[in-house]
């Protein structure tokens, strides 16, 4: 079990496993027990999981390993026992539990009853996740069929080693039933990684690392608190007086094209300033982890980097956006968005993939989420893209920041019929921080040479303002205790 051995603490592998017998004669077939006892011989252990507690930089973490050499991973019936058995029991200590699983799937000798094998584990997945615990799953090559479809995408984070095959159908299965061969690149890390079905791809050795930063950042979070009580609503019409002297405002169209410039801070270097670790590689919303004060929130941030080199803000990417919030709501953690993005994408494939429906479902489910929310106007507000991440219950604005139906030529176009008063619109819609704020729109603008600095600590703030008991004066914590 090398990958084991390169991820957790030298010395602190606690095996949970209970000896699995070979199965008496006259009970199975007769190939299938010569299968047995031959994968027994080549991988060195009784079945195709191990699992077991160890510690990652002193963090306890229980471990469910697939041995790809005996039987291809495969789960049969003593196998999902066994890792169903290693959920409960992690449930019940209340550790995170990382899934490594590298498997072909069900063990079709055992036919329907350990093709149910795979119900079994997702409901011990699901108690786990419910009690507010952490599920991780790190991708090994290959995974594919039910474990893939089951216990496989169940992470709250969900990484995968270079290069491995990951897929629902396997690609020799696929060849045999449809006489062709599957689109080389199709089922790889880095392909599901490119469209967001998974978080990253990770070398095995930097794995650890990974781990030891985020394990040690959700061991650390402290007890839960909820968030808002009261609907999201916008302030009533007339709202607190203007925070800024008309003559000190800038032109609106400066601040439009600051917030374009290529040397603009954004989400690295303010998740590097909260002294954060990311747990998304890449895409136009990436996906980390930080302290702000005594509080560990979860981070979706818009990229502004990777939409200036194409990669727009598309159905897909705000279904990460989407597994954040549900991550968050999952581990009673706070959410922090950064919103950055000249607009979403724009194309036929956008349109058919429910764009419009998936910024519905991201904005309401960001307003719906019972933890304390904070959103941060980083630059650019363009549309219905920023739209989906500004909601939450106190609202921070860079200075020289604006939120637009738009952006500003998008805007002059519909209005003008031309893009050439893009400036003069801008000014007209109210879109600066500043007006934001005079119409209670964000609660506070940080001015633009401390957005790196200032930032994290405003953040921490306002998460201190909304972490507080609920309405019956009590802190809610993962199992539902109250104290």
């Amino acid at each position: 079990m090398d990958v084991r051995d390169l991820i957790i603490d030298a010395g602190s592998w606690e095996s949970w496993d209970a000896e699995v017998g070979l199965p008496d004669p006259g009970v199975v077939d007769a190939g299938y027990a010569d299968d047995l006892r031959r994968a027994r011989e080549r991988a060195g252990i009784d079945e195709s999981v191990i699992t077991g507690l160890g510690r990652i930089d002193g963090v306890p973490v229980v471990l469910i390993v697939s041995e790809f050499a005996f039987l291809g991973g495969s789960i049969g019936a003593a196998a999902g026992a066994r890792v169903v058995a290693a959920l409960r029991r992690a449930t019940a200590a209340r550790h995170p539990v990382l899934a490594l699983p590298a498997s072909g799937g069900t063990r079709m000798q055992e036919g329907t009853a350990a093709f149910l094998q795979m119900a079994a584990i997702t409901g011990a997945v699901v108690e786990h996740r419910s009690a507010g615990l952490p599920y991780l799953v790190y991708l090994r090559h290959p995974t594919t069929g039910g474990v893939f479809a089951s216990w496989g995408s169940l992470g709250h984070l969900c990484w995968a080693e270079p290069g491995a095959l990951v897929g629902f159908l396997g690609p020799r299965v696929y060849a045999g039933l449809y006489g062709d061969q599957f689109p080389d690149g199709v089922q790889t890390a880095e392909n599901l990684t490119r469209v967001y079905v998974l978080d990253g791809v990770l070398d095995a050795s930097d794995l650890r690392t990974r781990l030891g930063s985020v394990l040690g950042l959700l061991a650390d979070a402290g007890p839960p608190v909820v968030g808002s009580v009261a609907p999201w609503a916008l302030p009533a019409v007339g709202g607190p007086a203007a925070s800024t002297a008309p003559e000190d405002r800038p032109p609106v169209w400066e601040s439009v094209l600051a917030t374009r410039a290529g040397s603009r801070a954004g989400v690295e270097e303010f998740l590097t300033a909260a002294g954060g670790v990311w747990i998304s590689e890449s895409g136009p919303i990436r996906l980390g982890l930080s302290r702000f004060g005594d509080r560990v929130a979860v981070v979706i941030g818009q990229d502004r980097r990777a939409q200036a080199a194409g990669e727009l803000i598309g159905p897909a990417a705000l279904v990460r956006a989407r597994r954040a919030i549900a991550m968050a709501r999952s581990l009673h953690l706070p959410i922090v968005t950064l919103v950055d993005t000249p607009g979403a994408e724009l194309s036929v494939a956008a349109e058919e993939g429910g764009l419009a429906a998936e910024i519905a479902c991201c904005m309401a489910e960001l307003i719906d989420v019972p933890v304390p929310t904070v959103s941060v106007l980083l630059g650019q507000g363009g549309g219905g893209a920023a739209l989906a991440l500004f909601p939450a219950d106190r609202r921070i604005a860079v200075s020289d920041a604006w939120l637009s139906p738009l952006p500003p030529e998008g805007a002059s176009l519909i209005v003008h019929r031309t893009t050439d008063r893009a400036a003069e619109v801008a000014e007209q819609q109210g879109i600066a921080a500043v007006d934001l704020a005079d119409a209670g729109i964000v609660d506070v603008v940080v001015a633009a040479d401390d957005m790196v600095a200032g930032l994290p600590a405003r953040v921490a703030e306002m998460l201190g303002e909304i972490a507080r008991p609920d309405r019956a004066g009590r802190t809610r914590v993962p199992n539902g205790v109250h104290r």
